[in-house]
């Protein structure tokens, strides 16, 4: 598959609202508010920005334009039924751009995406407490000794599209899991039934089964072990990310000279490396995440702590640049390797793509 180059900007709004279809006891059918974020990936022609390099900010710029009319708003102003559905298709809808996936989320645990063919992705994030070991890895693998950690799962669920004012909704998601969550939590998951190996990938593809005939909607489950990786399963292929930090130097080459973005200056970057493979049997995963870790170790050393502009065939160092100068050295030595994000911001960057994007959308 030819490499897609995609682009993406998160912009924060606050904003209060009513959801008058609720129920009237619902809390949300009351006034009450929300420090919302708004999320847009986007390809761009090739002269769009104004300048090469400055991609990533004019697209934040104008996601935190198009989206002013929100900022501390009263949202049934805007619209009579402002659920973060609706935001996401209003958004969609003045963007003037060829949207690739647009999002609102309203707390850090729920929010709604929507791809390109229009369809949205309600998602809920839980939170469990667990301890495991997985018995097949092979003898000194940190792997093998029993240990813990604070699971995170995010289940997304196709909103059908009707005459209803809302179909899945966050509350049935969450009364959907709690017998998930009453299995899972405070656990050992070697000890449940079919997790006897309970690597993040075998984890979703457990939770998927156990959930598929209760939403028959359900787009993906997603598992993470850390905040630095995690799985994503849609009943039929596995995609695992594994992502870094790392502080660097930059300038923009082609900025007009009296832009301070031409002078050096430096990031927080994340670097995020996606990788298809088919299942191991016996492993129980698609790929080792300390093996990713391992085998971009040399490239991280290059980018860590150094002046970006200064590396070969980066002297425009925007993230577009390095993201292909990352993609060049990984190609033959990560096969499964088939995105590459690399954000200068929180949310704000670039994304290289070669495989299929589901099911990774929101990440």
């Amino acid at each position: 598959m030819n490499q897609q180059v995609f682009y993406q900007a998160i912009a924060p709004f606050e904003a209060a609202r009513k959801l008058s279809m609720l129920p009237s006891d619902h809390p949300a059918s009351r006034l009450h508010g929300h420090s919302f974020k708004a999320k847009l990936r986007t390809s761009l022609p090739g002269d769009w920005a104004s300048f090469q390099g400055a991609e990533i900010d004019d697209l934040q710029m104008l996601l935190e334009k198009t989206t002013k009319p929100f900022d501390y708003a009263y949202l049934n102003d805007v619209m009579t039924i402002p659920t973060d559905e609706n935001l996401a298709r209003w958004i969609r809808e003045n963007i003037n751009l060829s949207v690739e996936s647009i999002g609102v989320q309203s707390t850090q645990n729920q929010g709604v995406d929507i791809d390109h063919e229009g369809h949205a992705h309600l998602w809920y994030r839980f939170q469990f407490e667990a301890a495991h070991c997985l018995p097949n890895v092979p003898e000194g693998h940190q792997c093998g000794r029993m240990h813990g950690h604070s699971f995170e799962v995010i289940l997304h669920a196709q909103q059908p599209r009707n005459d209803s004012d809302i179909g899945v909704d966050y509350d049935w998601l969450a009364k959907t899991w709690q017998p998930i969550q009453d299995q899972l939590n405070h656990s050992c998951l070697n000890d449940i039934e079919g997790l006897e190996n309970p690597t993040s990938e075998m984890i979703a593809k457990w939770i998927w089964g156990n959930l598929y005939n209760r939403i028959p909607c359900l787009s993906w489950v997603s598992v993470y072990e850390t905040r630095t990786g995690g799985c994503h399963y849609d009943g039929s292929d596995f995609r695992i990310w594994k992502q870094q930090r790392f502080e660097a130097a930059t300038m923009l080459g082609h900025a007009p000279t009296s832009d301070p973005r031409q002078r050096l200056h430096g990031h927080s970057y994340i670097a995020r490396l996606h990788l298809t493979s088919p299942l191991d049997q016996v492993m129980g995963w698609t790929v080792d995440y300390g093996d990713v870790k391992s085998v971009f170790a040399p490239i991280y050393k290059q980018l860590d702590h150094h002046d970006l502009s200064q590396i070969d065939g980066t002297a425009n160092s925007d993230a577009l640049t390095i993201a292909n100068w990352v993609r060049n050295r990984l190609s033959n030595v990560m096969p499964q390797l088939d995105r590459f994000d690399l954000y200068q911001k929180p949310g704000c960057g670039c994304i290289l793509n070669w495989g299929a994007m589901a099911p990774a959308l929101p990440v």
